[in-house]
């Protein structure tokens, strides 16, 4: 399975983060899954690509030509670069790669990227597993937000099933395996 991570091109101040993103590159490599990510070297992105590369696994690193926008270059752990004209052509291209998506903590980049395939996804564009890694409850005010909508009827937990709030790999392996059965049952 093909897994997009978006997260933070820098550390965060909190070493909880780093060791996030270690255990969930382990992870991904340890089980067999590719990366798919956007190709920087800094930060904890480069963090879990390291990870899944020592791991033997594939990392897909996808770039937008137009490098103003990134001010990071491509890591040296990527075994698979793709450079797209810019950065609305990168985000599609990992939605169209990637088959579940994982946001472990970052900026508003990060919240930009996920929050875009929970949308899509409950909208029916297509059936992936959405997983906020959430360490030290980075995510808990956007769950918060997301029980709030459900409240005032704005949101339905029916159409969320496919989001997951965690920071267990075990769980998020539960997860992204039953979700993936569900689909291939439909």
């Amino acid at each position: 399975m093909r897994l997009a991570v978006y997260c933070g091109s820098d550390f965060g101040k909190e070493p909880a983060y780093q060791n996030a993103a270690r255990e969930l590159g382990q992870w991904i490599g340890k089980c067999g899954h590719s990366l798919v990510y956007g190709g920087g070297e800094s930060g904890l992105m480069g963090m879990v690509a390291r990870e899944v590369h020592a791991q033997g696994q594939e990392v897909i690193g996808v770039v937008p030509g137009d490098v103003a926008f990134i001010k990071d270059r491509p890591q040296p752990y990527v075994t698979e670069l793709i450079t797209t004209a810019n950065m609305s052509e990168r985000k599609q291209k990992m939605l169209e790669l990637a088959d579940g998506f994982i946001a472990l903590p970052g900026g508003i980049g990060t919240l930009d990227e996920i929050t875009e395939v929970i949308t899509l996804t409950k909208i029916g564009v297509f059936q992936k597993p959405c997983i906020l890694f959430d360490r030290n409850g980075f995510y808990e005010p956007l769950k918060t937000l997301f029980e709030r909508m459900e409240a005032v009827d704005f949101l339905y937990q029916e159409n969320m099933k496919h989001v997951l709030f965690s920071d267990d790999v075990d769980e998020i392996g539960t997860f992204i395996a039953l979700y993936d059965k569900m689909r291939s049952e439909c």
